[in-house]
């Protein structure tokens, strides 16, 4: 990365540490029945600075990742290069009446092979953070150097749950099909996928495999909601969305009343959906072995009863799934660093790249 954008970088990552801690808040706050206003919010996001900018099409609308009913009309869509490899692509979107960000890691070999096409990791981020946060919290810019795939880390708004809302944006549709299309059609990707997530996004890796079968060859979840129904969990998922100042009732409805909605959208019902996919889950026990850090590791634990319901229920299925259940360890990215490189010789080995 150029020094400008490493410095650019720094200077949001203090306070992008705080994410994990007012996820965490916005978690207990669920569970134990509390409210989430007052807890500390993660930092306001940013535009990365710009080296080169280019457009496509020519059109008005707005920039704003809040979900909302009301669609505008999308903008031109924008290139922002970042680096030799990294660049920002501000994607007109159908699916959330808008432009929306994602950012692409392209191979080594991009540029010098131009007639080669390339299998495309898709990245997803967790609550309260953007598409930004995997660049941002790990290496793999470097990582993937000299490996021959794309990374794609998209949008997935403000709650960092993507799926089609009820009364809201389509960010199911703009991850499964409109950033794919734009990867097709500019960056000369392939049909060969894989998806992995951390949080909210661990969900939506799930999720996207389960609900569209053969689209991912492998998928997986690093403390991901993966039963959305389970005791406790639709009162999270009601506070990681009024956290944003948006209405609990805009995801799916009430979760007793739009109870068949809520099964449509949960990994674990629509499990039978994974079959042949490769998948990769993992999850802490939190507080339950963990060495003090409160509040990271109360959301791990509280997430823990749903991955096991999860992976039990594949196991039921007979659907194989690479576990890796751990004892302590907390809701941030320093546990979910380490699970990504564990997985990553299943994710390879899926993509067709060197592990």
């Amino acid at each position: 990365m150029p020094d400008h954008t490493e410095r650019t970088e720094r200077t949001t990552a203090m306070s992008r540490r705080s994410v994990s801690r007012a996820a965490a808040a916005t978690g207990l706050a669920a569970l134990f029945g509390t409210t989430a206003t007052g807890t500390a919010r993660a930092a306001t996001r940013r535009t990365p600075t710009a080296q080169t900018t280019t457009s496509r099409s020519t059109g008005t609308g707005t920039g704003t990742s809040q979900p909302a009913a009301a669609a505008t009309t999308p903008a031109a869509q924008s290139v922002t290069r970042l680096g030799p490899r990294t660049l920002d692509v501000s994607l007109p979107s159908a699916a959330l009446g808008r432009n929306a960000p994602v950012r692409l890691i392209l191979p080594s070999s991009f540029d010098t092979q131009p007639a080669r096409t390339y299998p495309v990791l898709y990245l997803l981020h967790g609550a309260h953070d953007d598409y930004t946060s995997w660049t941002r919290e790990t290496d793999i810019e470097a990582f993937t150097a000299g490996r021959e795939l794309i990374v794609a880390m998209p949008d997935a708004g403000p709650t960092g749950i993507p799926t089609a809302w009820r009364d809201g944006p389509d960010y199911e549709t703009f991850q499964i099909a409109e950033v794919p299309a734009l990867l097709a059609r500019d960056y000369r990707a392939s049909g060969v996928r894989a998806v992995a997530g951390v949080s909210t996004g661990g969900y939506g890796a799930m999720a996207h495999a389960a609900r569209h079968p053969a689209t991912f060859a492998a998928a997986a979840s690093y403390s991901g909601i993966l039963d959305t129904t389970a005791p406790g969990v639709p009162s999270l998922m009601d506070a990681i969305v009024a956290r944003e100042n948006l209405s609990p009732l805009s995801l799916w409805g009430n979760p007793i009343l739009n109870l068949l909605t809520w099964r449509d959208f949960n990994p674990r019902s629509r499990a039978a959906g994974l079959r042949g996919t490769a998948l990769y889950v993992s999850s802490g026990s939190g507080v339950v072995g963990g060495i003090g850090d409160w509040l990271p590791e109360a959301l791990e634990s509280a997430l823990w009863p749903s991955a096991h319901a999860f992976t039990d229920t594949l196991s039921l299925l007979r659907v194989p799934v690479t576990t890796h259940f751990y004892a302590g360890g907390g809701h941030s990215w320093a546990y979910w660093k380490r699970e990504f490189g564990t997985s990553w010789p299943m994710l390879a080995g899926a993509l067709g790249v060197a592990a």
